[in-house]
């Protein structure tokens, strides 16, 4: 059977329902899955596929009723980052510095009431929940927007033993993020090139490689980061020698790109580069959100490029249906 190389993308779109150019593609290749905003970065406004619970509800049965049962993704981690908002009628979340400071009670109801809505919704994972250590306060992707549990591995722990329990209860998926852990940077990776080398800590990494077998959907989001002793040149997404470890570790785990559109990552490559450098170094997801910049007319092109150039690498097309292994896995769980 052919290996349908749409499988290996999640995809953003602009809209409150399905384009044209994405049931298009799923025709063509098949689809991993998608990712659902609100905000639109091109207009500036909240307007972009989430009005209201009913027509988010009504989406996501759409996006399931494609042949190839993409995955639906969100983040919904609390606070700033959270897609589904209470002024549109969603469940609230806290950010993940105030969690901590909830009674064990409150914590529990607001995570099952949110993460039961978002099976209800349809939606099969949540991007979430960070792990990033809170060593910078000041990092202006992590710290200084509430997204860190905190510096403590015990607080880390404790609250991601939590949500994963409840996430399990309900049947949604979740995805810790950003390896190798974004905690200490100085930079946003969204807007510039950011040097994690001297800041990832073993406490750090074991958080990735302990909790995500653990976890219900086992899945991790790898970040654009570069660690210059892991790889001089490609950041952590793209970098076969700085995957290979994660890989080890974590044998089964479906590793998920950080957004191919975001700035950082565009000063090194392009996002077809990306998605060929980041498919060979053992990505399992590609990640476009069509959100920072419109790529959906580009997209045909780069799965041709990708069904070409592994149909003459066999290593190459082991890889990627090794991945796509991984990802079907994931579809016949949330799908059951």
């Amino acid at each position: 059977m052919k290996t349908k190389v749409g499988e290996l993308f999640i995809l953003g779109f602009h809209g409150t329902t399905l384009p044209r150019w994405l049931e298009d593609f799923e025709a063509q290749f098949g689809l991993g899955g998608v990712i659902l905003f609100d905000y639109d970065c091109q207009t500036r406004t909240y307007e972009n596929n989430i009005e209201s619970p009913r027509q988010l509800k009504n989406l996501c049965a759409s996006i399931a009723g494609l042949p190839s049962r993409p995955l639906i993704f969100v983040d919904q981690e609390g606070g700033k980052v959270r897609r589904l908002k209470e002024k549109k009628g969603f469940a609230p979340l806290p950010s993940q510095k105030v969690f901590p400071t909830l009674s064990e009670t409150e914590k529990e109801r607001l995570v099952r009431q949110s993460f039961s809505e978002m099976k209800d919704l349809g939606i099969h994972y949540d991007l979430a929940p960070v792990v990033d250590l809170d060593y910078n306060p000041k990092n202006p992707d992590i710290g200084a927007v509430d997204r860190s549990y905190g510096a403590s591995v015990q607080e880390v722990r404790g609250n991601v033993s939590l949500l994963n329990q409840i996430a399990k209860d309900v049947g949604l998926g979740l995805c810790l993020k950003h390896y190798p852990g974004l905690g200490g940077a100085n930079t946003n990776s969204h807007l510039g090139l950011t040097d994690l080398t001297g800041t990832i800590t073993q406490e750090q990494l074991d958080l990735f490689f302990d909790l995500a077998p653990t976890l219900s959907g086992d899945a991790v989001l790898v970040s654009h980061g570069i660690v210059k002793d892991w790889d001089q040149q490609h950041p952590v997404s793209m970098s076969e020698k700085a995957l290979r470890e994660l890989r080890r570790r974590l044998p089964e785990t479906l590793l998920i790109s950080d957004d191919l559109q975001m700035q950082g990552l565009q000063m090194k490559l392009n996002t077809e580069q990306a998605c060929i450098q980041g498919a060979r170094a053992g990505i399992d997801l590609l990640a476009i959100g069509n959100n920072l910049m419109r790529e959906q007319d580009q997209l045909p092109k780069i799965a041709n490029e990708l069904e070409r150039q592994s149909s003459l690498d066999a290593q190459f097309l082991n890889t990627i249906s090794d991945a796509i292994d991984r990802i079907r896995i994931r579809k016949n769980q949330f799908y059951s």
